[in-house]
């Protein structure tokens, strides 16, 4: 995902690349024309760089680099956050107080399903009750390690909105199958952080993501494991490499599918997103756009969503310039 974003952003800007290991990313800063140094997040001693804007495209657990960005004023995008992480980020972040714009854009994929919602939600005037989200995860996509993060998060309940009151969700459970862009797929519900920010975002009463499988094997051994308690009992680093075997076996590329369905007093809008350069395309994509907004010098500073984009229509229009589909039912 980092070499698709980079991919994306140099051709618009000047790009610094960090990491743990600066001679990892060598070959593709050379290729870009970008810079590279060394920050190793585990590492207390501090990073200053003179940047115009930073994008958080590592889990950042304990806040290094929110909070070096929000304390120095400068833009700031985070794709990678799960749900606990992001409420907390954001708390942290309306601390300190921003004075440039703060952008949690961790819903799935990059924000661009929340950016999808909301511009579906304005071409019906607002008029959305609940939205269901579903997603196809290619198993033979590439994929990072971090990408398969959310495995250890399904031993825990999370809490959503259902007819505007919260309630508490256990993950895998209230299966369904969906046809999306043409693929029956066998969905379960998962933590994701749009979940929490639209209903408070935009005012919807329900909003429910379910994920499901390339392969209807897999959905159905992890829906068997999860019923036998594996993600409750097999926390931990010693099970580790057990729970993400059941996902993290990247192949050589695959297509990324999201189905949302939007009904309202008006009844249904549905549309699939589909980006057939895979997941990691697509959520640098939602992190490119993501940078584009808070580089706007129109861009309010403060904590916002994706979701909350000025005008996310446009943003709708626009993904086919990327090789983004968006189809309409």
């Amino acid at each position: 995902m980092g070499s698709a974003l980079t991919e994306l952003g140099a051709a618009q800007w000047p790009l610094l690349l960090t990491g743990r290991t600066p001679e990892n990313g060598a070959e593709l800063a050379d290729r870009y024309g970008a810079a590279v140094r060394r920050w190793d997040l585990s590492d207390p001693t501090p990073f200053s760089a003179g940047v115009r804007a930073v994008i958080g495209a590592v889990n950042d657990p304990n806040d290094r680099v929110l909070e070096a960005a929000v304390r120095e004023g400068i833009p700031y995008v985070d794709i990678t956050r799960w749900t606990s992480r992001m409420t907390r980020a954001a708390a942290t972040a309306a601390v300190v107080g921003p004075s440039a714009p703060t952008l949690f854009s961790s819903a799935w994929m990059g924000g661009v399903t929340s950016l999808v919602v909301a511009a579906l939600i304005a071409e019906r005037d607002g008029d959305a009750t609940s939205v269901d989200i579903a997603v196809r995860w290619d198993m033979a996509d590439t994929a990072g390690a971090d990408s398969v993060d959310f495995m250890d998060r399904l031993g825990d309940d999370y809490e959503v909105r259902q007819s505007g009151r919260p309630v508490t969700v256990t993950p895998l459970t209230d299966p369904r199958t969906v046809n999306i862009a043409g693929l029956p797929t066998k969905v379960a519900r998962i933590d994701t952080p749009e979940q929490f920010t639209l209903p408070t975002t935009l005012g919807i009463d329900t909003v429910s993501t379910r994920i499901g499988f390339s392969s209807g094997l897999a959905t159905t051994a992890l829906l068997a494991v999860k019923k036998v308690g594996l993600f409750r009992w097999g926390r931990g680093d010693r099970w580790t490499s057990v729970r993400r075997a059941f996902l993290y076996a990247p192949g050589k590329g695959g297509s990324a599918r999201v189905r949302i369905d939007v009904d309202g007093k008006g009844g249904r809008t549905s549309a699939t997103i589909v980006d057939p350069r895979g997941q990691a395309h697509l959520t640098a994509l939602g992190g490119y756009l993501g940078l584009r907004r808070v580089l706007d010098p129109a861009a309010p500073a403060g904590v916002t969503y994706p979701e909350l984009h000025p005008d996310p229509i446009s943003v709708l229009r626009s993904l086919d310039d990327y090789g983004v589909e968006v189809l309409r039912e």
